[in-house]
């Protein structure tokens, strides 16, 4: 039983039933702050034989000693030197011109390893869409950076980390800002979106209250995901942010919802502080089969005779056990611990809890959302 209960992988949220505050600024995104991507195709130069070998990359490489004055046809341009390879980064909501941002480098032919490359100035644009311009606004270069290495002989090799895919810390400066706009502006006053990241009815009321006790009639509650928050008259322009970080630090109680979270694949299992289950029984038994497979020597003899051959005779002994479940009645449960309290005095296994959680739920026993990852 000990063993058994060793293996359970049950992941408890909130064990016990009080429930922590959380700011306001942790659980909410402002409407108007985010990130925008940029993407560019570049060149790797320096690797040691561990390139790609494809058209695109003789090619690119050609374009760029045509526009040094140097003309040379693709084909003139072999080895395994040259990698050609997407940058994709993310332009900050508050970057500016001449700010540093991280990029990341990926592999887009053959490349065995991009370890000891450099980038030469790759152009970043953000995407060509509808309501996109796809403007340069970045320039990356430089070194590249992989935490990683690869050993290679003639019959094998070994390789730590993934090694086409490379980093370059600050590797991108911006050239062109897009500045996040927060505030907006409806019937001549000032509003602040407040997006939840988790929808719920009570978080959103709980952050609405919140706020309206330090600025009264600043907060309503526009749905179960969004919150909008009017800026006061008294505020000047450049108390805005002062504004945002006082009404953001507030604390509330984050409502979760009743929900039980499977993964089959790693017998994970995640359960909800809010989940209950009505007053079952529940039956837990097992069919243990065991197989073993051994080789017996067999010398047979004969008196003055050699006509006995030694041969290898393999055996095979199955033995099955059947383990009886028992009827365990299980009474309706409140909180999370009193329902792994329950589970556990069953025995059962992540296997086991599974099975349990999706028989619970087609009885209708179960009261949460029952989601399979």
């Amino acid at each position: 039983m000990k063993k058994r209960q060793l293996i359970l992988i049950l992941i408890l949220v909130n064990l016990i039933s009080v429930t922590f505050a959380q700011r306001i600024k942790d659980i909410v995104d402002i409407k108007g702050v985010r990130g925008n991507p940029l993407t560019g195709i570049g060149l790797v130069v320096g690797l040691s034989a561990t390139g790609d070998s494809t058209l695109p990359s003789q090619q690119l490489l050609a374009k760029i000693f045509r526009d040094s004055g140097v003309v040379l046809s693709p084909d003139q341009l072999k080895g395994g030197n040259i990698a050609v390879v997407m940058v994709t980064c993310e332009l900050g909501p508050f970057a500016r011109e001449g700010s540093r941002i991280d990029i990341d480098v990926s592999s887009i032919g053959d490349a065995k390893s991009l370890k000891g490359g450099i980038l030469l100035p790759t152009a970043l644009k953000g995407l060509d869409g509808p309501g996109l311009d796809g403007q340069v606004y970045a320039i990356a270069q430089g070194p590249l950076s992989i935490s990683g290495w690869t050993a290679a002989g003639d019959q094998g090799s070994i390789t730590k980390n993934h090694q086409t895919v490379a980093r370059i810390p600050g590797g991108a400066t911006v050239e062109r800002q897009e500045i996040a706009t927060f505030v907006e502006f409806l019937a001549g006053r000032r509003y602040i979106t407040l997006n939840l990241r988790n929808n719920d009815f009570t978080t959103a009321q709980r952050i609405g209250v919140a706020v309206n006790e330090m600025y009264p009639e600043c907060a309503y509650v526009v749905d179960a995901g969004t919150v909008r928050l009017v800026i006061p008259e008294q505020i000047r322009n450049d108390e805005i942010v002062a504004f945002i970080d006082t009404a953001t630090s507030a604390t509330v109680q984050v409502d979760m919802p009743a929900i039980v979270v499977i993964n089959e694949r790693t017998g994970t299992i995640v359960v909800g502080e809010n989940v209950g289950i009505s007053e079952v029984a529940i039956s837990q038994g097992s069919l243990v089969v065991k197989i073993s497979e051994t080789a017996r020597v067999s010398q047979p003899t004969a008196p003055f005779s050699d006509a006995g051959q030694t041969a290898i005779v393999p055996e095979t002994m199955i033995g099955i056990t059947e383990q009886t479940g028992y009827l365990i009645p299980v009474p309706r449960i409140i909180t999370v611990a009193e329902l792994a309290s329950a589970l556990n005095a069953i025995g059962a296994t992540p296997t086991d809890l599974i099975a349990i959680f999706n028989a619970l739920k087609k009885a209708g026993a179960l009261q949460a959302r029952l989601e399979i990852m």
